[in-house]
């Protein structure tokens, strides 16, 4: 199998990303390249930073339309934090146009979380309450634990995309997926054997029965 491209668009956090995949045994590879992209047998998109910057990036690139072309296509998709923030249609972060494959908007945790003692950004471990059964959650239990560092969260208009959710002072959507689409706003690269878990039957179940 060809290695999994890694969508680099100048965000943060992308070789640890590579490095769980290589440490289950699949091979990763970094790109900016759109061309890249139409021959992945699999895309993860990652990063930690903020929508403005991000956008702007992948937009300069080329990547953005190579992206969506690719989800449409079938190609099996992962996202990551930012990574699912950029799939909705707009974000409350600089105000910014995202990618739209998700409908929906991302927004901040409000003022209201810090008057109940919340910190913003919501940072450390959370349990993840699963709504479906996506193959990429094959095996995992309810209410596991996983790792989050975010100030902004996905609210999408279509209850059909969300996969999981996690509370912090509000119930939020922590995981969006359908079909070879999946995206977590935890980290699974920094969620132990569980993140590792996902990674894994993303390439076993999404990945190697499409190649």
């Amino acid at each position: 199998m060809e290695p999994i491209a890694i969508v680099d668009y100048g965000a943060g956090n992308l070789r640890s990303v590579q490095k769980a995949f290589e440490h289950l045994g699949h091979q990763a590879v970094f790109t900016s390249n759109p061309a890249d992209l139409k021959n992945a047998p699999a895309i993860v998109f990652p990063g930690q930073g903020a929508s403005p910057p991000a956008m702007a990036a992948l937009e300069r690139d080329g990547m953005a339309d190579a992206v969506c072309e690719a989800i449409a296509s079938g190609t099996p998709f992962f996202g990551v934090c930012l990574g699912l923030q950029l799939l909705l249609e707009h974000s409350e972060e600089g105000s910014v146009d995202c990618l739209g494959v998700v409908p929906g908007t991302v927004r901040k945790f409000s003022d209201a979380h810090i008057a109940k003692g919340l910190k913003v950004p919501h940072m450390g471990w959370n349990a993840v309450k699963l709504v479906g059964e996506h193959p990429v959650f094959q095996g995992v239990p309810e209410n596991s634990y996983f790792y989050f560092v975010h100030s902004y969260y996905a609210d999408p208009t279509d209850d059909s995309w969300v996969e999981g959710t996690t509370t912090y002072g509000l119930e939020f959507t922590s995981v969006v997926a359908r079909d070879n689409l999946v995206a977590t706003q935890f980290h699974p690269e920094k969620s132990g054997n569980v993140g590792l878990q996902l990674y894994d039957n993303f390439v076993k179940h999404l990945v190697l029965t499409r190649v």
